[in-house]
């Protein structure tokens, strides 16, 4: 935090970019992560973009996982799938401690692109929900946000493919991107990578984010979502392009 608070533009861009993702969240209510790590580890870093972006992303999720009224059930129904998740996120971590950052953030780039084409092709994987499947998606979602900090692969595919209906999706999604990033946030803290100045300026990360959501919700009533929804994912590709070549 130091770091940042010592340069006055690189804390105007870095709470610019926390009003953008908020923004963005407030638009399509969801994307705030994906923005963040795209923006922040351009600026800062994989590691620091990791330790920054904890604090906005557990308390908007934490709301959307404990919105909808489906908790119980979809606990019952998901058990599985987020228990790996969670315990997934460890071992990610020690590979993000112990390889060179640059290999993990062409990894990023890599997925953000996968995540951008998907969606905007439209397609959807077809994934199984026995129990081993729901076993398996959730320690690759796991592994790969202890790695690069986004779970949205292969966990938001996965959710996608076993039928939930629209509300029980976002709520699902909420309960997967609260669960895995609570666990990187005490992972980090184990390996040392999350530090207090760091946990701090997460904190003080909330006021941006917030602002943009705000502004965000304000806007959705003027823009259409599904051409903000197509020029987002367009842009979050061409961020994982960026990523990828600087990374090489």
């Amino acid at each position: 935090m130091s770091a940042i608070l010592a340069d006055p533009d690189l804390l105007v861009l870095v709470a610019a970019i926390l009003v953008l993702a908020g923004m963005v969240k407030g638009i399509l209510g969801m994307g705030m992560p994906t923005v963040l790590l795209a923006l922040l580890t351009a600026v800062l870093g994989l590691s620091s973009a990791m330790a920054l972006m904890l604090v906005p992303t557990i308390t908007t999720n934490l709301w959307q996982a404990l919105a909808g009224g489906q908790l119980l059930a979809l606990s019952r129904r998901l058990w599985p799938f987020l228990t790996a998740a969670a315990l997934a996120v460890w071992p990610g971590v020690w590979i993000l401690a112990s390889v060179d950052p640059r290999w993990l953030s062409l990894l990023l780039g890599l997925l953000l692109m996968l995540y951008g084409v998907l969606n905007l092709a439209r397609r959807s994987l077809r994934l199984s929900e026995r129990l081993s499947h729901a076993c398996g998606a959730g320690a690759l979602t796991g592994l790969l946000t202890g790695m690069t900090g986004s779970s949205v692969f292969p966990g938001v595919p996965w959710l996608q493919s076993i039928g939930l209906p629209r509300e029980a999706l976002i709520q699902a999604m909420g309960m997967l991107f609260c669960i895995t990033t609570a666990s990187l946030a005490l992972a980090l803290g184990e390996r040392n990578v999350l530090t207090a100045d760091l946990l701090l300026a997460s904190c003080a990360a909330l006021l941006p984010a917030f602002i943009g959501m705000w502004l965000g919700q304000q806007l959705r009533r003027r823009l259409s979502e599904a051409r903000f929804r197509q020029v987002f994912l367009i842009g979050i590709i061409a961020l994982g392009a960026w990523l990828v070549v600087k990374a090489l």
